[in-house]
């Protein structure tokens, strides 16, 4: 990845994330190009064992578990507060709930000068009762115990302060929006020729003339697997020589969703489990479907929009943000199979609308969610938000 124009020479920062996982597959280049930049990056999350270890930065395991853990939260607290305290961290920017949580506290207390948030969903809506409101106290404390938060997206940033989590001035969005931007170089359909996308499709027993349905993501509920699955089975009854991909690790009983589907339907759903080159996937995709009940932007959208993929997802806020309708791809309403099943037979039977779509998606991955035009944002952010506490200080 190209060099940050700005320049924040050793400035040190803890970048935080619950899980290792998260930082492997969504901050990788952001860290990167903050090293490249001149900071002492530390990572910390609850595993150290990333893949890739990004050059230049530091690790810390510390066990922040994901769930309500009272004593391994407090353990966690403790932890978090004697590195900020010990480390002399200018900024400590978390992402992930529990992350976000328990960062606010201890950066606080540890007398961090540029304390962060990056908001990529809330796992409070669809929850009632105590869950719905522990955790969106726990959004509230963030947002209000945080220098600074920011939404994955300008829709998600709206629904955070209508909702009353966070005040119109102390929430913003970096440019278009997304965590960290896409690497086009990465993403790029030009890296597959058509031997290696025939390689795919040959490990994955699917003929070379077949269309492909491609979904990138966790197996659950609120990802709308079900009515995706319901919908799939809807398309299949004309008859449409095409396979559904259902790419990433299993939270639900796949197996018992499968057996609603009839016999032949049912041999037209792969699940190779998770990928860490969703791209290879991509390369060989029609189209992306996404019709989630929830998503704070939706990255897997323009991963697959870099690929030149349009995709299909649920009018959330989130989605309404990474996909362009009509244009970069389709929104239809949430949980409803019906109306996902004709927007798939509607880009299924027309090929050059969808493949206008996905040359209208590359073409604006490249214009506005480049990693390289992300990171330059957030670094001039961390400029501007040290400059102003100098100056209160």
């Amino acid at each position: 990845m190209p060099v940050c124009k700005h320049k924040i020479q050793g400035v040190r920062i803890a970048r935080v994330s619950t899980v290792a996982f998260f930082v492997e597959t969504q901050l990788h280049g952001q860290i990167s190009a903050l090293v490249h930049a001149g900071a002492q990056v530390t990572v910390v999350s609850s595993e150290n064992d990333l893949e890739r270890k990004i050059p230049g930065s530091y690790y810390v395991s510390i066990d922040i578990p994901r769930k309500i853990n009272p004593l391994r939260d407090f353990v966690a607290l403790i932890r978090l507060w004697l590195l900020f305290r010990r480390s002399g961290f200018e900024i400590v920017h978390s992402t992930t709930p529990k992350a976000g949580l328990l960062c606010c506290l201890a950066a606080k207390f540890a007398g961090v000068p540029v304390r962060l948030h990056t908001f990529t969903g809330q796992t409070w809506v669809g929850l009632t009762g105590a869950k719905h409101f522990l955790s969106k106290s726990s959004d509230k404390l963030i947002a209000l115990w945080n220098t600074h938060c920011y939404a994955d997206s300008a829709s998600q940033k709206n629904f955070l302060v209508d909702s009353g989590v966070s005040s119109p001035e102390r929430i913003s969005v970096l440019g278009s929006g997304s965590l960290a931007g896409i690497d086009l170089a990465r993403f790029d359909p030009l890296r597959f020729n058509e031997d290696d996308k025939d390689k795919l499709k040959a490990e994955l027993g699917i003929p070379s003339t077949s269309q492909i349905l491609l979904f990138v993501g966790r197996l659950s509920r609120d990802k709308g697997v079900v009515e995706l699955l319901q919908a799939f089975q809807v398309v299949m009854t004309n008859e449409v020589d095409a396979y559904l991909i259902l790419l990433g690790p299993a939270e639900i009983d796949v197996d018992l969703l499968l057996n609603g589907l009839t016999g032949d339907v049912r041999q037209r759903v792969l699940i190779p489990g998770f990928s860490s080159e969703p791209e290879r996937f991509m390369a060989i995709a029609d189209i992306l479907l996404l019709p989630s009940y929830r998503e704070g932007f939706g990255t897997v959208v323009i991963e697959a929009a870099a690929m030149g993929v349009p995709t299909i997802g649920s009018d959330i806020y989130g989605l309404s943000d990474a996909i362009v309708d009509r244009s970069t791809g389709l929104l239809v309403p949430v949980g409803n199979a019906d109306r996902l099943a004709a927007a798939i037979n509607d880009l299924l039977y027309d090929d050059a609308i969808r493949l206008e779509m996905g040359l209208n998606a590359r073409r604006r991955v490249e214009k506005e969610f480049s990693a390289v035009r992300v990171s330059e944002l957030l670094v001039g952010e961390y400029i501007r938000l040290l400059d102003a506490n100098k100056e209160t200080h």
